[in-house]
């Protein structure tokens, strides 16, 4: 599982926090830190929850974009 940075940078330029982002979708701070760092895979409840709070698609938190291999 790669780390999510599109999480995390999207949950920076909202100003929040960990602890805040978590508070907001119900989870623990240690919840949000795992799914940035790729340690958790999030339901798709959360996943919506987190999109919600920070103003984005599932697909531009989410999505694995596959690699052009030639």
């Amino acid at each position: 599982m790669a780390k999510n940075k599109r999480m995390k940078i999207a949950r920076i330029e909202k100003d929040l926090s960990q602890d805040q982002l978590a508070a907001r979708v119900g989870v623990t701070r240690q919840t949000i830190s795992m799914i940035e760092s790729g340690k958790f895979n999030p339901s798709l409840q959360l996943c919506i929850s987190i999109c919600k709070q920070l103003d984005r698609t599932l697909d531009q938190l989410f999505w694995e974009e596959e690699e052009n291999v030639e």
